[in-house]
């Protein structure tokens, strides 16, 4: 299953949440229906009025219209209301859920050994991915063995691990949970998984409100009574959420097993992870109080056993080692409790700097990496759009590991993080290059300015090999600045794009990332898929469609054979025209990707892979090629990881 079937498996899932929980609210209806007849008109006494109550000599009626309006009336408002406070308390995603399980954010520039391997294993997974870097969250006070991954869109993404999982797991097991999550992001459940939460707290507020009413007084007062039917049917609500839960999550931990193995090429760190949770006393189990409603957002399950494991959210440990090592003996180690916690430290100094390593038989190399142009093959970009393997991991891990210093330190503060950003777009004009840090200057102080100077022959030299990765490692830090703050800087980055007066569709798209990813923050975010058939988005498709065939050609007829190429996969029977390259302009192209990012995945797979065959129409995709598509495909939430080769050197004999 590749990555758009995926998020449309994903899409499907909302739909028979949407089920379940008209389900779970017309079971809800229907009990406190009863229960306020049983109340108000059975166990009330005689004397009380209420304006459903029957005549104590009549005969009791299970049909009450006017009763079964107010019940039905009070139990939705109670249910809606829940489920709006829950949504709106959720709007800042993965953040807020973080933080309300008591998560600490782990700061870029930690000293704390654990935390950099923690942090060194998310930033290799999200470089290997194609996606920014996550802000990462510790659970101090969680002794046990787990982690989730939260967000309503990539961009927004967290990952979340206990204090457990970061101390007593190996780097090996800690990059198999972390991979696992990382499948959660780019297969499309975590908005699935927050709306859940959501949907859960509406259902479960009866008993809320049953708990108040228990507490009112007054002589032949049945709301004592009713206060405790609806603790009751509380526990309809908790049943129905636990089944929806087990029913939506249960299933996918497999899946998202196989995908770490397949993108670690390691079971045995995976394994080794899932058995140390056997092993622990703790297990994966939780302290917090909002446990259970994101018990099915965690890696390994974290409440106590239901009966029979009707329940469970999760898979048995053991059927989920043996799919993954079907070698296991079976035993789970035993394992110790973690220290407690400790403050962590702010680095002072510089993160030790490990150069590529050239002398061995095989290595890696990559398209953003070579000092000449490489080509890519049309057929490998597709598939490996959401699918990293164990080579882009490996990339990552050298490319991260290789960056110079200053670079890398500067990533790490936002004054540093939007001087990277701006010198990636610093002319190599020395007229244009001195207007243009003399803009800086003046739109964003002193300080920025100095370091925009200083760091810009380390940047250039990085940016020339991998922007895009550049970008990404920026973006944790850059998330940190305030609105005003980041208004100022997207005012001087799309200042930097404009000042030198050429429509450079590579430097625009870099642009449009930055904003992209930090702008969801600050902005209201997209409404979920609101195009689900490509004959609407044809006009935009068109825009697309011709700015990359009028990049990659200087010729007419290069330009028209490059459109003609890419024009079928499109797959509609409606003709669609070459546009000339006024009409296809910065503006346009941003029109149109504000309009196919809110595509179903089909249209965005067709429009991706019309892309692909325009660039390599003339048989080639060059490196600056590859890297547009990258980045178009970014501002779609389809994310291509870096394109990568292993290279086999060759030794002439004798």
């Amino acid at each position: 299953m590749d990555f758009f079937e995926q998020q449309d498996r994903a899409r499907r899932k909302t739909k028979w949440l949407v089920f379940y929980f008209a389900m779970a609210v017309i079971c809800i209806i229907v009990a406190v229906y009863f229960a306020c007849l049983l109340v108000f008109q059975v166990l009330a006494a005689p004397d009380t009025r209420y304006p459903v109550q029957l005549e104590r000599e009549n005969e009791l009626d299970l049909w009450n219209p006017t009763l079964f309006v107010y019940s039905a009336l009070g139990a939705l408002a109670v249910i809606g209301t829940g489920t709006a406070y829950r949504f709106s308390s959720l709007a800042a995603g993965g953040r807020s859920l973080a933080e309300s399980l008591g998560g600490r954010l782990v700061r870029p520039n930690t000293l704390d050994l654990d935390e950099r391997k923690l942090l060194n294993v998310v930033e290799e997974m999200a470089l290997a991915s194609g996606v920014p870097v996550p802000l990462v969250y510790v659970l101090d006070s969680e002794a046990g063995i787990n982690a989730f991954a939260a967000g309503h869109t990539q961009s927004g993404a967290v990952i979340g691990v206990t204090r457990g999982c970061m101390k007593l797991l190996t780097r090996d097991e800690l990059q198999g949970v972390i991979a696992h999550e990382f499948s959660h992001i780019l297969n499309g459940d975590m908005r699935l998984n927050l709306r859940l939460i959501g949907l859960i707290f509406g259902i479960m507020c009866l008993a809320i409100v049953g708990r108040v009413l228990i507490r009112t007084r007054g002589r032949k007062n049945p709301m004592p009574l009713l206060g405790l039917a609806l603790i009751l049917i509380g526990w309809v609500g908790v049943f129905f959420g636990r089944l929806i839960q087990a029913a939506v999550s249960r299933q996918r931990e497999f899946l998202a097993d196989a995908s770490a193995v397949q993108f670690t090429r390691s079971p045995s760190g995976l394994s080794g992870a899932l058995q140390k949770i056997g092993g622990l006393a703790q297990g994966s189990r939780l302290q917090s109080e909002h446990a259970m409603e994101a018990s099915h957002m965690f890696f390994g399950n974290a409440l106590r056993p239901s009966f029979l494991n009707a329940f469970a959210t999760h898979p048995p440990l053991d059927k989920r080692i043996r799919a993954i090592d079907p070698a296991w003996d079976g035993k789970f180690p035993r394992v110790l409790g973690p220290s407690p916690p400790v403050v962590s430290q702010v680095q002072q100094g510089p993160t030790p700097h490990r150069p590529f390593t050239t002398d061995r038989p095989e290595r890696i190399s990559a398209v953003v990496l070579g000092a000449a142009p490489r080509t890519v093959s049309t057929q490998s970009v597709l598939p490996s759009v959401g699918r990293p393997t164990a080579l882009h991991l490996k990339y990552a891990d050298e490319l991260r590991a290789s960056l110079p210093d200053n670079v890398r330190q500067s990533a790490q503060e936002p004054i540093g993080a939007a001087a990277v950003i701006y010198a990636m777009l610093i002319s190599d004009d020395p007229n244009l290059q001195a207007a243009q840090l003399e803009e800086v200057r003046n739109r964003a102080g002193d300080q920025v300015w100095q370091k925009v100077v200083d760091r810009l022959p380390d940047v250039r030299q990085t940016a020339a090999r991998a922007r895009l990765p550049l970008v990404d490692l920026a973006l944790p830090t850059l998330r940190e600045l305030t609105k005003t703050e980041y208004e100022r800087f997207a005012s001087v980055l799309q200042w930097l794009v404009e000042s030198d007066e050429k429509i450079d569709l590579f430097e625009y798209a870099l642009q449009r990332v930055v904003k992209r990813h930090l702008g969801s923050q600050f902005e209201k975010p997209r409404s979920p898929v609101q195009y689900y058939a490509i004959r609407a988005l044809l006009p935009d498709c068109e825009v697309i469609l011709s700015a990359m065939a009028h990049l990659g050609g200087t010729q007419s007829r290069n330009v028209i054979k490059a459109f003609a190429a890419g024009a079928p996969y499109l797959r509609v029977d409606t003709p669609i025209s070459l546009l000339p390259p006024e009409q296809c302009g910065i503006a346009a192209i941003d029109e149109a990707l504000n309009r196919l990012a809110l595509a179903a995945p089909i249209i965005k797979k067709n429009l991706l892979e019309a892309c692909v065959h325009v660039v390599g129409a003339d048989g080639i995709i060059h490196e600056q090629e590859a890297e547009l598509l990258r980045a178009i495909a970014d501002t779609l939430e389809c994310p291509i990881p870096p394109f990568v080769e292993l290279e086999t050197e060759t030794h002439s004999a004798g």
